[in-house]
């Protein structure tokens, strides 16, 4: 009877812990994206006399909200823990980040570990499925100018030409350096089945940990923002790209995210905590870009490559709990990412008096009209 009991109050306890960050949640979304839209709204003057400082401040205060997602798993327990290359090294650079896809959590996860990358937060672009688009964080991926981008071979060719044209709109227009993409274009349990008989049909690995990437959005990426130069040094007569002084895009950083027993952290449980507190490992390993082939046949032949290293990583960390020494060493090292609980806070603090700031001038305009 005593067991029976105990359940029960720690299954009240998790579900009444549940509901108050649930609540949180929609509190903290209720004040904080309004307030990122209206402080936008407010400064469109400086984008039109001077725009650069216009998206310093805009990828500032996105900064702070990715903070705020990364609080609420961070504050339940689940942490990130870093292996091989360290990519604060690259952090001022262009890069393409190339990224596994598992769960919701793993968009989640990525806001929680790049906030301690120096600049990368407030200067990134981000790739996701269009369905985000129409979430409560849409209204600010697309003022932010992520891509929203739909799956399916009927679309493929548009969406295709649709990510040129933004990627020449808006990526250095917006002093953005890192793009994130998951490759594999949708979910492992989703695409797994598929992803195997592909393999099977084109004498291709048998892979159970990740799926076959696909080709369309890297090669876009790739054309669009690297250099036509080798180094990345424009030559003189390219007026726009030394007045912006981009060396084009520098580095591949493929990133593969392992979770404790590979079950997959979602957003679910980032929001409400009912999972015990947990580990999830990330692991970098930087490539040069001008060690990427750009034919088609050449690029999907690199892409898979790296996708195989992928099952190999996620195996032997799902068979001994850490990721494998990097060719020629003997031990990995780990690095534990952490945050500021008062930065944390003071970020929320910021949000939360905002949004009462907006009230009250909204509530006195609203007396004086009517």
């Amino acid at each position: 009877m005593a067991v029976t009991v105990e359940k029960a109050q720690k299954l009240g306890y998790t579900c009444l812990k549940a509901l108050l960050r649930f609540a949180f949640m929609v509190a903290n979304n209720l004040v904080a994206i309004p307030s990122y839209v209206l402080y936008l709204i407010v400064l469109q003057p400086l984008r039109i006399l001077d725009s650069k400082s216009f998206w310093y401040i805009e990828g500032v205060l996105f900064k702070w909200l990715l903070a705020m997602v990364a609080s609420w798993g961070w504050w339940a327990g689940y942490t990130v823990v870093e292996w091989g290359d360290d990519v604060k090294a690259v952090s001022e650079d262009e890069a393409m980040v190339l990224v596994n896809h598992q769960a919701t959590g793993d968009v989640c996860t990525l806001m929680m570990c790049l906030q301690d990358k120096g600049t990368v937060v407030r200067q990134m672009m981000w790739l996701m499925d269009h369905i985000f688009k129409y979430t409560n964080f849409g209204i600010v991926s697309l003022i932010h100018g992520d891509f929203f981008i739909r799956q399916g071979r009927t679309h493929r060719d548009q969406q295709l030409v649709l990510l040129k044209d933004h990627l020449e709109k808006y990526y250095r227009s917006r002093n953005r350096k890192w793009i994130v993409l998951f490759p594999e274009g949708g979910f492992l349990r989703k695409r797994r089945e598929t992803s195997q008989a592909f393999a099977k049909k084109n004498n291709l690995p048998f892979l159970k940990h990740v799926t076959l990437p696909r080709l369309g959005a890297t090669q876009v990426i790739l054309k669009t923002l690297v250099a036509p130069q080798e180094n990345g040094t424009p030559p003189a007569g390219d007026g726009v790209r030394r007045e912006s002084k981009s060396k084009g895009l520098q580095w591949v950083i493929d990133t593969t995210i392992a979770y404790p027993k590979g079950e997959p952290i979602d957003i679910q449980t980032w929001i409400l905590g009912y999972r015990q507190p947990a580990v999830t490992h990330v692991h970098y390993r930087i490539f040069p870009v001008k060690d990427v082939p750009l034919e088609p046949e050449a690029l999907t032949n690199w892409l898979y490559q790296r996708f195989i290293e992928k099952e190999n990583l996620l195996t032997h960390f799902y068979e001994t709990g850490a990721f494998p020494p990097p060719q020629g060493q003997t031990k990995a090292i780990s690095r534990e990412m952490t945050l500021s609980n008062l930065w944390l806070v003071a970020i929320q603090s910021f949000a939360f008096l905002s949004g009462g700031m907006w009230y009250c001038l909204f509530q006195y305009l609203y007396h004086c009209l009517f």
